[in-house]
């Protein structure tokens, strides 16, 4: 281990490090990969350089941008050259960044060339230099130009000296400085280091941004003293932070708890209801025998999920907020060792460390070494007192405010944290936050994070905001798909999700009123919720009568996008594809954080229709791989973004002539599934379907209509509309056994394919895989493949159940199927089955099921009955006319 009291003393000692790779960065054309030779000579020259151009030890310089190699290379050159880097949020609102300006007094600014003019207006008259990062080497403002290889011999820094001036994330005001000295820092990552929480063969993620103290102690620097590499994502989405766990094989991810949430949402999201179920009772199973009996079984019955999203990583570190203790099980359930730790800006930043093993999840941890921790007396009305803290990793006051310094302290100088807690067996537990306690008139005190947490336990609450109007509790409440749903239903859902956990509250805890908006409420970037917003995002919430509420309808506004999402609009291709979608999706909420499949109904099959329309209004070619890894629009602005314009228009005649020859478009995985059946196999899929026949029509009282429209002989495309689980089964039970013994049917994989039983029983029925991750074409061409071996093809082209009953509208995919394999068509409605079983419901209802077959119609009968617009459309259209007639009649 490194030796070392200031972090310029950490930078030399780094370089034996050599030719080991320090920095690995993904962009739009691969990874960059940096070796700690290359990243300490360069930081190096450009100290010369920064001396040279009369940047003096302890003079303040700021570092306003993104994550990237030349933010850590020009971070490391001010340490080394004794200057006082200030890292500052590129999203940091006008009036706050003005605020630091002034306060830092810092006359130089490492910056993105797209900010320099906001840099230069807020700092009008104070005579800032930008230096920019994202330039060519020859730019005359770049970074480059300060490179000088020898220069002044340059000073010696001590422990007390100032190394970095961090402020804070403005929760609750305006952001406050915290100097930091190399004694605070390096205390603490020499602590760290004797915790063992980074291995020689570590390989860190760092998704999170650096001007905030936690990825920047506990990832960038630690990572530097240990020796091993920082992983930069390209972008901080969900498809780039797994192109980086799998490209470079992270063993480890530096992130707070609502990253990992996301991550566990996201898993969960692609099973559907009951793999979503399987996969719970997968992790409850998994916790409970690591629990009692000590069995880590997570790796390996979750060892798809790991393959899928990061074969290398074993360690997951959470910081920055509070970790719930219910993912945390969640995470070391999975197969995945949880490291995390309590602290605050103050203290450099951690004040306890939770250690591998010891269990208490629900505990912040105990005390690092050097850190001695101290519980105050509880004030009138707290149950718990206030934590405080001393050691050398503790600051010693705020930048230029005094008198805030000295109330930080206690009179034995013991730093006061504002968080509420106590001390058990030598492990803390946080409770609150004494600054966000709200005080009634009645004198009660409300933790409204508290509140919080048992509310949001509704399925209709995404996220939900506690504050104090006209001495009542009140919340603002973000619900779950508001993008599409009309205030009514939204306000049911969440008022019954209110009510129901509400109950489990203190009667003074219960809130008297809430609103609803679609924004997402204002947070940091580290997940906190800034409180001192609400009161105004409550008031522009509008009345409980829906007062404002067609406001939230469309596009966010773009001066509530963060600015990295409205650095990525910079490129053209994205902004036109932003517009496309505003004019597209004009009835939704739109913002970066959308779901193109649950907010949008984007699923695999509509892609083939959005690609298109991309090519034609952006000129841009977005792939099937690149497609599988699109969740949100934000993923999607950046994907056309790093992809370059289409080489050649590409039309539905040339996908549709392709898919004409479907074999080329199919993995070896999938043409398996074509393959014929063993013996064994094929008498048990032929018993299976024998029993629903007999069990299905006595179940449900069952009328089949046009059964005399069959075709004598196929292929053909039966294309039934779909209201439930239960249409496969009934539908199987009203075809004539010569029909159903030369079909196959098409199955979600989240369902029919999410375990070895499933996949057994898809086999034996010849049901083959719908995957939306594999993209539209290759399912496409499944169906083709089917069709040109002379069976019959089962398709529900609504590709989705019906959530309310009604009739969807058919993706444009069925078209292109049924001219590819240019096939005649069976139009089937079934009418009935929602009642029995629908959408979000467990156990099947009497109720009487009727099944209408239609007559037989051809691809270019269906072409003729539809208006203008491409074929396959005009197909689709036509055919679901068709269907609902059958309902009518």
């Amino acid at each position: 281990m490194l030796a070392f009291t200031t972090l310029q003393e950490l930078l030399h000692s780094a370089a034996q490090y050599g030719d080991r790779p320090a920095i690995i960065a993904f962009s739009d054309n691969g990874a960059k990969r940096w070796t700690f030779t290359e990243i300490i000579v360069c930081a190096r020259r450009l100290a010369n350089g920064l001396a040279a151009a009369g940047v003096g030890a302890g003079e303040r310089v700021g570092l306003l941008a993104g994550n990237r190699p030349e933010w850590i290379i020009a971070c490391c050159a001010l340490l080394d050259s004794g200057a006082v880097p200030v890292p500052i949020d590129v999203q940091m609102g006008d009036e706050d960044l003005k605020h630091i300006l002034e306060d830092s007094g810092a006359r130089w600014m490492f910056t993105d060339a797209g900010l320099v003019e906001r840099v230069r207006k807020l700092g009008s008259g104070k005579g800032i230099e930008p230096i920019v990062l994202d330039v060519p080497d020859e730019a005359e403002r770049g970074w480059r130009h300060f490179l000088k290889e020898k220069g002044d011999r340059l000073p010696r820094l001590e422990p007390p000296d100032p190394a970095v001036l961090f402020y804070t994330s403005g929760t609750s005001g305006r952001p406050k400085g915290v100097a930091l000295t190399h004694d605070n820092l390096t205390s603490n990552l020499r602590a760290l280091l004797q915790e063992g929480l980074i291995q020689e063969d570590e390989r860190l993620l760092m998704p999170l941004p650096l001007h905030h103290v936690y990825p920047f102690v506990v990832g960038m620097m630690l990572a530097l003293a240990a020796g091993v590499p920082i992983i930069l994502p390209h972008a901080l989405t969900g498809p780039q932070i797994i192109r980086a766990l799998q490209d470079a094989e992270a063993t480890a991810i530096i992130g707070v708890p609502r990253l990992y949430a996301a991550l566990l949402t996201a898993m969960e999201s692609r099973l559907g209801r009951i793999g979503g179920t399987v996969f719970r009772l997968g992790i409850n199973l998994s916790w409970t025998l690591r629990r009692f009996i000590g069995l880590r079984l997570g790796r390996r019955l979750f060892a798809p999920l790991h393959r899928r999203f990061g074969p290398s990583l074993r360690t997951v570190v959470s910081g920055g907020a509070a970790l719930d203790p219910s993912l945390a099980r969640q995470l070391e359930a999975l197969g995945w060792t949880v490291l995390t730790g309590y602290g605050l800006t103050e203290t450099s930043p951690i004040l306890t460390f939770h250690r591998p093993g010891e269990g208490r999840l629900d505990s912040a941890g105990q005390p690092l070494t050097g850190v001695r921790l101290r519980i105050a007396s509880p004030e009138q009305g707290y149950e718990h007192g206030e934590i405080l803290a001393k050691g050398l990793n503790v600051f010693a006051g705020y930048l230029n405010l005094p008198e805030a310094s000295r109330n930080a302290f206690t009179d034995e100088g013991f730093f006061r944290t504002g968080d509420l807690g106590y001390l058990a067996d030598g492990f803390l537990y946080v409770t609150g936050r004494r600054s966000a306690t709200i005080v009634l008139g009645g004198g009660e005190n409300i933790r409204p994070d508290y509140v919080e947490e048992v509310l949001s336990a509704g399925a209709s609450i995404k996220e939900i905001g506690v504050l104090q109007r006209d001495d009542a509790l009140v919340a603002l409440v973000v619900p779950e798909g508001g993008a599409k749903d009309s205030l009514p239903d939204l306000r049911e859902r969440v008022g019954k999700d209110i009510r129901l956990n509400s109950r489990r509250l203190p009667t003074h805890h219960r809130i008297g009123s809430y609103r609803l908006t679609l924004d997402p409420l204002p947070k940091t970037r580290l997940g906190k919720l800034r409180r001192h917003e609400l009161k105004q995002r409550y008031e522009q919430a509008g009345g409980s009568e829906g007062e404002h509420w067609g406001e939230q309808r469309g596009p966010l506004s773009l001066d509530r996008w963060s600015a990295e999402d409205r650095a990525i609009l910079e490129h053209p291709a994205a902004s036109q594809t932003w517009q496309w979608l505003c004019e597209r999706f004009s009835d939704v909420r739109l913002a970066p954080d959308t779901d193109m499949q649950h907010d949008l109904s984007v699923d695999s099959m509509q892609w083939v229709t959005l690609t298109l329309e991309l090519r034609e209004q952006t000129g841009t070619d977005l792939n099937e791989d690149a497609i599988g890894r699109i969740e949100s629009v934000r993923d999607l602005l950046q994907a056309v973004a790093e992809s370059g314009p289409a080489e050649e228009a590409v039309f539905p005649e040339d996908l549709i002539e392709r898919l004409r020859q479907p074999h080329a478009l199919l993995q070896e995985e999938q043409r398996r599934w074509l393959a014929p059946r063993g013996a064994w196999t094929r008498l048990a899929g032929e018993g299976l379907l024998k029993m629903n026949r007999l069990i299905a029509p006595r179940l449900w009282k069952l009328e089949v209509r046009g059964i005399e429209h069959l075709p004598a002989e196929g292929p053909y495309v039966l294309t039934p509309n779909h209201l439930s689980l239960l249409d496969p089964p009934l539908l199987a039970a009203s075809l004539p056994p010569r029909h159903l013994a030369n079909s196959y049917w098409t199955g979600w994989s989240g369902i029919m394919f999410r375990n070895a039983l499933m996949r057994w029983l898809s086999r034996a029925t010849r049901v083959v895989p719908v995957d939306p991750a594999r993209g539209a074409l290759s399912n496409l061409a499944l169906g083709v493949s089917v069709l040109q071996s002379g069976k019959n093809l089962i398709w529900f082209p609504e590709a989705a159940r019906s959530a309310d009953g009604r009739l969807q509208r058919f993706q444009p995919g069925v078209g292109m199927l049924v001219l590819a394999g240019h096939a005649p068509v069976v139009p089937v409605h079934i009418q009935g089955t929602y009642e029995v079983l629908p959408r979000g419901h467990r156990w099947p209802q009497r109720h009487p099921v009727r099944i209408t077959i239609g007559p037989v119609v051809t691809p270019e009968q269906l072409a003729g009955e539809a208006g203008d617009g491409l074929t396959h459309e005009r197909i689709a259209d036509a055919l679901r006319n068709r269907v609902a007639q059958l309902g009518d009649s």
